[in-house]
This record gives structure tokens, C-alpha cells and sequence, in this order.
């Protein structure tokens, strides 16, 4: 109505307004009710960042169906277990991933021959052929393009009946264990995307990169944020360095989401991968925190970091940290280290605290004591699919717990200072592996790196750093721990520097830290590392002033 003849999507040199997205939607929504889609049904999507996925955001809410769209980079038997558990209704497969669908549906009908699926039908196949080229891929006789050239322009849509019901189904990428259905309902679909569009300040003609994949909390509700201010999706079908650049130059790209990886395609990138940036873009970060170099180095190619904080269970970002003018002034490192903070809730998240989980007592705003970051809202999930016994877990005293550890800071700003399952505690002393992985990242020769725990004969624990170099050889191991003594209390310093050439990660990027414990257990202390000398133990080098700290933070 307001913003018809705007341009809504670009992609792959085609573009449509939002007159002509509103009437696909329309028209994929009547098929699917065509094909028997009926109220709460779930419709299942395996696709990149393409059109189809980003109208599919609508067409399957106003179908009357929920909507799941699942991580393209789980493998065959955890897009199956997702499958069968979602009892999905209708299967839509981008003609990419046709290969890796057609395994996962054999693994269900094989499963349904064991007895483990006796219950469910199998869901009803539909692949996306690119808009642009058609490949001809077929898994059966019917193609998504078909379903909006043969629907209703005019269907209104299923009426709504109660703000509570479900939108969609998001999986959990579970680092430790199996991933769970978050369900999130209209309402906090809603208040979240509003709070997203106004915290960060989305205008009415913005235009978006689609660099965070859709499947990841439904794009953090940018997918119905940008629709709300009548901007421009730019869509990409993968998020490499030369699309990005291209797609920011050529269409003045002003928003674009990403996880910190990301960062690292776009600081890597090879000269012919490059455009130049005439406009400032603003990113909206989250995972795992950024370290405050690698902001730095973002923002002096003349992007504009926001730091966000959320899971899925919160519907995206839950905290943001919202930039004071004040700060300006203050030095560039500064400045980075400011933002590396995940900051305040959302102005629609009814409250956020840190409290120590035992007691249920908030922290001192003292950006020092520790507790596990607490949220509350609408905007928080309904719960986990068939699963009353985690939904209850995950909920106590009208609180959600995130499982993530973090201090208040005394301006009220929060930060994460790691997983509680992540907190090396070495001698009686909590140590944040994410405070250790920040100051290595500022090694010059250090691309990537994750500490965790490692067995200790007298401390119980102690840091073990697995490190990702810029260039094989480029630095040592005593380099490294030489490094980090200047940097960092003495024990703090890793007991061992583990080279190695990529970091073990799950499907949404997050480093497989379970995993790199498992390898930490098989490794031995350095042995320039002084472990039988008592008196020369870091713990034992620290002045009295320290040592009353570390004994009333215990």
C-alpha cells in the first residue's frame, strides 16, 4: 500500500518491487493451501539467501502454516532427524542442495522400514529453480515458480486468530547436544523485528545485504524488519568477498548482518575481490563477541559496528549495544572496546539481568563479578517442540536462562565473558576463555583461536589455545606464550599453544569447543612453562592486592 513501487529484492540482476513481491507472496500462499496446507502445519525450506526464501517468510505465515527453515550446512542425517521431528508437511529444496535432500529423505524412508517414523508421512517435495537461470532440477513433478505462477494474486491470507500462535520453527545448532525446535510465536516475531528497526536505527529507503543466512533466527527478523520500512533486500547466494564487495558497491548497500567470521572474508579479501565503499555501511554483529582489533580494522575500511547479543530462543538479538555520542571522543581503542560489549535489552525485552544462578541475586555493577545472563519478554520463545522436560530447564522464576556468563559494567552495559560450560576455572580462579581469544587475536600472525580447558596436575585446569595462523610458520609457540605474558596476568597465560589448521565448527560457525577439550585432554603442558616450582607458579607471583581480589571473587 505505501511502498508498492520500491524496489524489494535484487538478485542476481533481477529485481522486483514490492508490488510484485506482495502478489507472489499472495499467490504462494493460495498453492500451498491448494496442496492441503492447513493452520500450524510446518513447512520445511532448504535454500540460500534467494528470493524464494526471503517471500517464503510471508507466504507460508499467511498460509496459516509455520515456517522452518533450516542451517544449508547440516548434513544429511540432522536435516532427516529435523524432518521427522518438525513433521514437516511440504519440503522446499533450493536445486543445490537437491543431492544432500534426496540423502535425507532416504535416510527417513529407511527409517520409516526400522519403525523409527511409523507415524509420519513423508513431506511433499518442491524444489526452487534459480529465478534467473533454470537448471530443470526436479525431485518430482512440481517447482516453486510453478506454485506462484499458478496461485491467487488476490488471496488476502488466513486471518490470524490469536497473536500467540506459531510463525516458526527454528532449530538450535546445539554445540553439546541435540538440536532442540524453538517455536516462536507472531507476537514476539513482532515485538522483536520493532525493536530491531528502531535500536539500530533502520530507515525508510535502507538497502540490505543479505550476509547472515536467513535459517539463522529467521535472519534476526530482518526478513519482516525490512519489509516494515519498505527497504531493499540484496540477495546473495553465497556470502564470499567479491559478492559482498560488488553487491555493497553497485547498489549502496547501507545494513548488512553477520556473524565476526565474516569479518575475516571481508579483511582478507584479495585486491581483485575488492570494491571500493563511497557509503558508510552498518553492520549489526553478534556470536561470538569480536574482538575489539578486529572492529577496529572493520571500521577503518569505513564500516559501522553495532554489537548485538541473542540466541534462538530469544528471537535473535536480545541485547544491543547502543552507542553514546559521548564516546566519540574517546581514542579508537577505546572506542572498539566499547563496542565489543553486547550492551542493554531491546526496548520491547521486558527485563535482562545477570544473577548468580544458585541464589537468584543479581550481580554488582561492578564489570568484574560473574553470573549467567538472564532475560525476560515476549519476545522469548513459546518453548521447545514435544520437549516439556527442556522447556521447564530452560525456564525458572520467569526467567530464561541463556547459559551464557557476563558481568554488568557500572553504566548498566552487559557483557558476555563466555558459555558457563566454557569458564576455565584454574586454581579457584574463573578465567574467561573469550578474554584470552581476544588478546590473541591481536597477534599480528594469528588468524583464528579458541582456548579451553586442559587437565592440570596442580590447578585442576588450565588454558589450552588452539590457534589459526595468517600464514603457516609465520610465529612459535614460545613466541606465542612470550606474547601473551605481556598481555595478560600470568595465570591467564595458556599452558600450551596447539597449531592448527582450521578450528572444528558446527553448522552456524561456532567453534565445536567439546571437541577441542576432547584434543586438549590428549596434550602436555609446555615444558617452558614452570610447573613443579611452587614459588614460581603465576598464582603465586601475583601482589597481595590480587590475591584479596581473586579470593572474594571466589
Amino acid at each position: 500500500m505505501v511502498y508498492s513501487n520500491r524496489t524489494s529484492v535484487i538478485y542476481a540482476g533481477v529485481t522486483f518491487t514490492w508490488r510484485q513481491t506482495y502478489e507472489r507472496c499472495c499467490r504462494l500462499a493460495y498453492s500451498l493451501r491448494s496442496l492441503n496446507v492447513v493452520k500450524n502445519d510446518v513447512v520445511s525450506v532448504l535454500a540460500p539467501n534467494i528470493p524464494a526464501l526471503y517471500e517464503m517468510h510471508f507466504a507460508v505465515p499467511m498460509a496459516g502454516a509455520v515456517l522452518n527453515a533450516i542451517n544449508t550446512r547440516l548434513d544429511a542425517k540432522n536435516i532427516a532427524t529435523i524432518l521427522r521431528h518438525s513433521e514437516a508437511k511440504v519440503f522446499f529444496v533450493d536445486y543445490q542442495y537437491v543431492p544432500i535432500a534426496s540423502e535425507a529423505l532416504r535416510l527417513m524412508v529407511a527409517g520409516s522400514k526400522d519403525g523409527l517414523s511409523a507415524q509420519y508421512a513423508m513431506p511433499l517435495v518442491i524444489v526452487i529453480d534459480d529465478v534467473d537461470t533454470p537448471t530443470g532440477v526436479r525431485l518430482g513433478n512440481l517447482e516453486y515458480e510453478q506454485l506462484v505462477l499458478h496461485g491467487n494474486p488476490q488471496y488476502p491470507g488466513e486471518e490470524l486468530e490469536d497473536e500467540w500462535n506459531a510463525i516458526a520453527l527454528n532449530y538450535t545448532s546445539g554445540t553439546t547436544s541435540a538440536p532442540k525446535g524453538v517455536v516462536y510465536s507472531h507476537r514476539g516475531a513482532f515485538l522483536s523485528t520493532m525493536s530491531l528497526i528502531q535500536g539500530w536505527e533502520l530507515g525508510t529507503e535502507a538497502v540490505y545485504l543479505w550476509s547472515l543466512p536467513m535459517f539463522h533466527c529467521n535472519g534476526w527478523t530482518f526478513t519482516w524488519g525490512v519489509a516494515a520500512r519498505g527497504g531493499t533486500n540484496v540477495c546473495i547466494r553465497n556470502t564470499t568477498a567479491k559478492e559482498m564487495y560488488n553487491s555493497i558497491s553497485q547498489h549502496k548497500v547501507t545494513h548488512m548482518c553477520c556473524a565476526p567470521i565474516v569479518f575475516n572474508i571481508i579483511l582478507e579479501a584479495k585486491p581483485h575481490e575488492r570494491c571500493e565503499i563511497t557509503n558508510k555501511v552498518n553492520i549489526l554483529t553478534g556470536g561470538a563477541p569480536p574482538p575489539a582489533a578486529l572492529l577496529e580494522k572493520m571500521e577503518g575500511l569505513g564500516f559501522h559496528i553495532m554489537h548485538a547479543y541473542g540466541l534462538t530462543e530469544a528471537t535473535g538479538p536480545a541485547l544491543v549495544c547502543e552507542w553514546q555520542t559521548k564516546w566519540n571522543q574517546l581514542s579508537k581503542d577505546h572506542q572498539a572496546r566499547l563496542k565489543a560489549r553486547q550492551g542493554v535489552g531491546i526496548l520491547t525485552l521486558a527485563d535482562v539481568d545477570v544473577k548468580n544462578k544458585k541464589t537468584m541475586e543479581s550481580v554488582p555493577h561492578d564489570g568484574t563479578t560473574m553470573g549467567e545472563i538472564v532475560l525476560r519478554g515476549s519476545s522469548i520463545m513459546k518453548g521447545y517442540l514435544k520437549d516439556e522436560k527442556e522447556t521447564a530447564k530452560a525456564f525458572h522464576k520467569g526467567w530464561f536462562f541463556t547459559g551464557d556468563v557476563g558481568v554488568i559494567h557500572p553504566d548498566g552495559y552487559l557483557e558476555i565473558k563466555d558459555r558457563s560450560k566454557d569458564v576455565i576455572i584454574s586454581g579457584g580462579e574463573n578465567i574467561s576463555s573469550v578474554e584470552l581469544e581476544s588478546i590473541l587475536f591481536k597477534h599480528p600472525n594469528i588468524l583464528e583461536a579458541a582456548v579451553v580447558a586442559m587437565p592440570h596436575p596442580r590447578w585442576g585446569e588450565s588454558p589450552c589455545a588452539f590457534v589459526v595462523l595468517k600464514n603457516a610458520g609465520t610465529t612459535t609457540e614460545n613466541e606465542i606464550l612470550a606474547y601473551c605474558r605481556e598481555k595478560m596476568s600470568k595465570f591467564m597465560v595458556p599452558k600450551k599453544v596447539e597449531f592448527v589448521t582450521e578450528l572444528p565448527k558446527n553448522g552456524t560457525n561456532k567453534v565445536l569447543k567439546a571437541e577441542l577439550r576432547e584434543v586438549a585432554k590428549t596434550l602436555k603442558i609446555s615444558e617452558n612453562i614452570p610447573t613443579n616450582n611452587k614459588r614460581s607458579e603465576p598464582r603465586y607471583q601475583q601482589d597481595e592486592q590480587d590475591k584479596i581480589l581473586a579470593m572474594s571473587r571466589l
